[in-house]
């Protein structure tokens, strides 16, 4: 198998910046979508693709596409798809689905269609009539959009989020893959000091150690398709050697978190521990008025409360007030921050230079980049 169509899903907004980690990987031939980047490979880009993407949700194979307007047509396209090229006797498979814009717009009968059709391919293949599903997990998905179907398989399992250092969570956590799309889309630098003067549970300045380090994110974690029959266990030794070989734990960096939690911290602490960062980052409670940088340059860059209850609001614009003093006291920094507040920049006493729509899970935000002074004679 040297030319498997593979699709990583991605949060609206973030497809570009997915599509760059590909293509650094050697993939160059990605088409991008609406949240997805579909690229082609072979059976290891599966394994270096869920070590070393850092924004995207999840890698899944693309069995098939088709267009659809009927169940008979989704059963019958279903079945003639290669199934048996993925799937081995003994496969756990369940179906998950969604429909968007479509004609067939019940999930569950969509689910359960497909569920059949594979079923009776397999029944073909392996010439049986029942399947006990004891074996590696093959999660099926069935996407429609506008009557078109995409049949996949998904490799990675868990989310790509959950690097497996972050078993605890505080309140509406910053997910990892976002943090790292922040952190990518700022174009910092390890030589670069990097703060987060709100940083929760950590995810910020961790994920920044991980890319200055230049660790695959899901080095310490498990995957799916390692158990795939199909899938040679050397591959995955392979990439699993490459991610550590390309390890820089030799590097300097100069990062630091700040919060006001003690609590929060303490699980900062334990999470950077976790990820095998904890000598890298310098993470301390303290409020953000305490926040002092003494070099010149340099990037903060948070995700700070946004106040979704009506009784948090004041305190959150007098924080965002606080941080545009601090902010302005730092003219040759730049400032990148994630909010739902439309009115950020008064708070914060500056237009941005750039502005970029994201999500942080199903909240719509603004990501406002203000750009310190470039050295003199750049």
């Amino acid at each position: 198998m040297n030319n498997i169509t593979l699709i990583a899903t991605a949060a609206f907004g973030l497809e570009a910046v997915v599509a760059r980690e590909i293509q650094t990987l050697g993939y160059t031939d990605t088409t991008i979508e609406n949240g997805r980047v579909t690229f082609q490979g072979d059976l290891k880009a599966i394994c270096r693709a869920n070590l070393w993407l850092r924004c995207a949700d999840r890698v899944l194979v693309k069995i098939g596409e088709f267009k659809v307007s009927t169940f008979d047509e989704l059963f019958e396209q279903t079945k003639a798809l290669s199934w048996q090229d993925w799937l081995p006797q003994d496969a756990l498979f369940p179906v998950r689905g969604k429909s968007v814009k479509s004609q067939l717009q019940s999930v569950p009968d969509c689910q359960a269609i497909v569920k059949k059709a594979v079923v009776e391919k397999m029944k073909s293949r392996y010439r049986q009539q029942w399947f006990a599903e004891t074996g590696a997990r093959y999660a099926i998905e069935v996407a429609l959009l506008k009557d078109t179907a995409t049949l996949t398989i998904d490799t990675s399992g868990q989310g790509l989020h959950k690097r497996g250092y972050r078993p605890a969570t505080g309140i509406a956590p910053l997910k990892e893959t976002l943090a790292a799309a922040l952190i990518n889309l700022s174009r910092w630098q390890p030589e670069r000091v990097l703060i987060d003067p709100m940083c929760g549970t950590g995810t910020i300045p961790i994920e920044a150690a991980l890319i200055g380090l230049n660790q695959a994110p899901g080095l310490r974690r498990s995957f799916d398709a390692e158990k795939w029959s199909n899938i040679p266990g050397a591959l995955w030794q392979e990439a699993r050697q490459e991610a550590e070989d390309l390890l820089q734990r030799n590097r300097q960096l100069t990062i630091r978190g700040t919060d006001i939690d003690k609590k929060i911290i303490g699980m900062a602490r334990h999470h950077a521990t976790l990820a095998g960062v904890e000598n890298f980052i310098h993470l301390q409670q303290a409020p953000l008025a305490e926040l002092q940088a003494r070099q010149k340059r340099g990037y903060l860059i948070s995700n700070p409360p946004y106040g979704q209850r009506l009784e948090e609001l004041p305190a959150v614009k007098r924080l965002y007030k606080e941080l545009g003093q601090i902010y302005n006291g730092l003219e040759d920094w730049s400032c990148y921050i994630l909010t739902t507040h439309k009115d950020f920049e008064k708070y914060i006493g500056r237009k941005a230079d750039k502005k970029r729509k994201l999500y942080n899970g199903r909240i719509q935000c603004d990501y406002y980049q203000f750009f310190g002074r470039k050295p003199s004679g750049l």
